[in-house]
């Protein structure tokens, strides 16, 4: 073997070593277990731990931010030894959510000062989704610096839905939440709760039916029981619980299509679980993904007794679909409105954001003209690539939007409403036929490359193992020409 030999073999041994070094120290940071199932983009659920991390292991909230906030610095970007973006482009992440791929000031340059926009009056309860734990708790006082002082009251966050003990409420991980809620008397903490474990690992229709069966005959009735104690005992007992969220979908495993009826049951029976915990004043969000997806969502609708709210996670997707379209086609924006309305229910918008069309500046302004006119209890937008608008900083037309039309708000919207397309209730015509539009893919479903279709240059991704690469936050991706440069 030459000696040019000999050294390229060191330096990809150094390569591997490296790689395995970064799971290491990964692996000892947060201290969340591995073995979880990626989270797919367009999906904002927390990351499945088994053992939680302690709150005191996230950043507190920085003290006078300015108003363009420094970006958060991740686990991964202190421990891993992986080479810059510059050096060695990387496929768009597909781990846990909240970890923005740009960093929250990227979109700024694009934007105005709030200062250059007209003063608004206050708008009806509204945040974002900005990471799962205490970061996302820091990070609700710096996009309200960014958008001038607008008030952000509703915080969101995800609860795992890997085990059925953290479903119930991992300790350390909604007491910040908690803490941050009753700061002030007219916050809003949202908690998305799934229905049952092994929740995004791909169970199959046979097993899931199996499962909701077993919930509606109360089997799990004791795992809702004692999350409600535990958010009474946090003093967060006015928790918005979005149970079940996106069911008329095909990812989940509280999915309803398997078995409708059973689904209705169980729901049914987790609402009445959670109401009977002396101090609860629990209010039940029921939030399908827009448009039919793999069943229609008004035959999953548990019935009046146990819905406070009825919601709707409405992303821009799919490609070429108008904003127009997203309000009449059926069981879209216009027929939640509808649907809602006839059943005396408030409505609200826990997901919402840009997808498959890109920075659509027509969709934001009209989603939020369409809130401002239809008046939502409360909506997150989920801030992070492709999705957002402080955190990506691949929609600057979009974040200028947004933040020209939300900055300074405070109470109440003075954004012109847009007249939606006349629709079909769902509710009242059940025998609505389905859409002509191409069906509409699940938020949670995102093209496997990066948004912008191009796959990275003169990069080889590495296997590393589920595990490794759960940490990492997808694939490392490896420039093997980069020692070829360097003589």
């Amino acid at each position: 073997m030459t000696p040019r030999q000999r050294r390229a073999r060191s330096r990809r041994l150094a390569v591997v070593a490296a790689a395995v070094a970064a799971s290491a120290a990964l692996a000892s940071g947060p201290g969340f277990a591995a073995g979880a199932g990626v989270v797919r983009v367009g999906d904002p659920p927390a990351p499945t731990p088994t053992v939680p991390a302690p709150a005191a292991s996230e950043p507190a909230p920085a003290a006078a931010e300015p108003a363009v906030p420094a970006p958060a610095t991740t686990a991964a970007a202190e421990a891993s030894p992986t080479p810059t973006p510059a050096e060695s482009p990387t496929q768009t992440p597909t781990g846990t959510p909240g970890t923005p791929t740009e960093t929250p000031g990227a979109s700024t340059a694009q934007t105005p000062s709030p200062s250059a926009s007209p003063a608004k009056a206050a708008a009806p309860a509204f945040g974002a989704y900005l990471d799962y734990g205490a970061r996302g708790v820091a990070r609700i006082a710096e996009l309200s610096a960014w958008l001038g002082g607008s008030d952000l009251r509703v915080g969101h966050t995800y609860l795992p839905g890997d085990r059925w003990h953290n479903i119930e409420g991992p300790a350390g991980f909604l007491d910040v939440w908690a803490n941050w809620r009753r700061e002030k008397d007219d916050r809003m903490l949202v908690l998305n709760v799934p229905m049952m474990e092994r929740n995004e690992e791909g169970v199959s229709d046979s097993e899931v039916r199996r499962l909701l069966r077993q919930g509606a005959d109360g089997e799990f009735d004791h795992h809702f029981t004692a999350l409600a104690e535990r958010l009474v005992a946090l003093k967060a007992p006015d928790t918005v619980i979005v149970l079940g969220w996106e069911m008329n979908g095909i990812t989940y495993t509280h999915r309803c299509g398997p078995d409708p009826e059973a689904w209705k049951k169980y729901w049914n029976r987790i609402v009445t679980a959670m109401r009977a915990v002396p101090g609860q004043e629990f209010r039940f969000d029921f939030t399908p993904t827009r448009g039919k997806d793999a069943v229609p969502w008004t035959e999953c609708y548990p019935g009046d007794d146990t819905v406070d709210i009825i919601g709707m996670d409405s992303y821009d997707q799919p490609t070429g679909l108008s904003f127009d379209e997203q309000v009449s086609e059926p069981y879209g924006l216009q027929a939640h409105v509808d649907f809602a309305k006839s059943h005396g229910k408030p409505i609200s918008y826990p997901e919402w954001g840009l997808f498959r069309n890109g920075d659509n500046t027509e969709y934001m302004r009209r989603m939020i003209a369409w809130m401002d006119e239809h008046r939502p209890l409360y909506n997150t937008l989920t801030d992070y690539c492709p999705h957002g608008v402080w955190q990506c900083g691949q929609n600057p037309r979009s974040s200028e939007v947004y933040r020209s039309l939300l900055s300074g708000r405070t109470d109440e919207p003075v954004t012109e409403p847009t007249t939606p397309a006349p629709t079909t209730d769902p509710s009242t015509d059940p025998t609505t036929p389905p859409s002509t539009e191409p069906t509409t893919p699940p938020a949670t479903d995102p093209p496997a490359t990066d948004p912008t279709g191009e796959p990275p240059v003169n990069c080889t991704p590495m296997d590393l193992g589920d595990w490794v690469e759960y940490w990492l936050g997808g694939k490392l991706c490896i420039r093997l020409d980069w020692w070829s440069r360097n003589g």
